[in-house]
């Protein structure tokens, strides 16, 4: 199954009350993002929390999820590592499993640019499935630049260094074939498709929404794609502040009935009561249950 444009899905992890990996909430939340229109998920993100999982539950989620799809729609796993062989190892065992594509953020802090080039070719020549080249600097410390990602030989990038529309154009320049997904939560998803991003890869909670303003952006309709984004920005943004974001996010696909459980895994910020009033008035504010 190829790669589409369009809205994939940043797959959160349901845990149960006792901190283990909930299987059937996790298959819920794989419908639940299916009946939303989701044309992808995404898993083992940094907000699935895949630096707090084991190996074999790393393993176990990416099983569970793409039996849960069952070929609907593409599973991109991520298989980000410090180590190459690591990666491709990875690799090669989400594709047994089949997953559709990777995704692989560099080694973090590697700041030798030729290296970061080196490690990408090295992974492009062992794997067989699309790789989904991520560019995610908070996380990772690496600055790639737009004349490294146009230039790397992997057409499937998710864009996240701010100012990402501007990065979007400066790609698009040196490489028009280059498919760019955005992602920061989607709090620029008007503006990277309006630079000529082919969707987003994101958790939002509202999946629904980001496929209602991409359908609109792409069949012409771009007020109102833009009408409904900024109907929504005050919430994605409040989704997407730094450090609670992710327990946000799950206690709004609790509310959904998406998943079971919202809790996170420590180390992470939990919510207090006050948080759980500011979601009850954005969601009022922006006439969301």
């Amino acid at each position: 199954m190829t790669l589409i444009n369009g809205v994939f899905n940043i797959l959160a992890t349901p845990f149960t009350e006792q901190g283990l990996v909930d299987e059937d909430s996790l298959q819920s939340l794989v419908e639940f993002q299916l009946k939303a229109g989701a044309v992808g998920l995404t898993i083992l993100g940094i907000m699935g929390e895949v630096s707090k999982l084991t190996d074999a539950e790393r393993d176990l989620i990416t099983r569970v999820v793409i039996e849960q799809v069952n070929g609907r729609i593409p599973v991109i796993v991520n298989v980000t590592h410090t180590g190459t062989r690591v990666v491709i190892n990875t690799a090669h065992r989400a594709a047994e499993l089949g997953a559709s594509g990777i995704m692989v953020a560099p080694p973090t802090n590697l700041r030798n640019l030729d290296a970061v080039g080196d490690f990408y070719r090295t992974i492009s020549e062992a794997v067989s499935i699309p790789i989904v080249v991520q560019d995610e600097p908070v996380t990772t410390g690496v600055i790639m630049p737009a004349s490294l990602l146009a230039g790397l030989g992997l057409n499937l990038i998710k864009l996240e260094e701010a100012p990402v529309p501007i990065k979007i154009s400066r790609i698009l320049e040196k490489n028009p074939d280059a498919r760019i997904y955005g992602g920061l939560g989607g709090v620029f998803f008007l503006q990277e498709l309006e630079r000529g991003a082919v969707g987003t890869m994101t958790g939002f909670a509202y999946t629904e929404i980001l496929v209602s303003i991409y359908k609109d952006f792409s069949e012409g309709r771009r007020e109102k794609a833009a009408a409904t984004f900024y109907k929504y920005l005050p919430l994605i943004s409040y989704e997407g502040q730094i450090g609670v974001g992710l327990a946000v996010r799950k206690e709004i696909l609790r509310r959904r009935g998406a998943i079971r459980c919202s809790d996170i895994r420590s180390p992470g910020l939990k919510l207090d009561r006050l948080a759980h009033d500011e979601i009850s008035r954005v969601l009022d504010y922006v006439q969301l249950t």
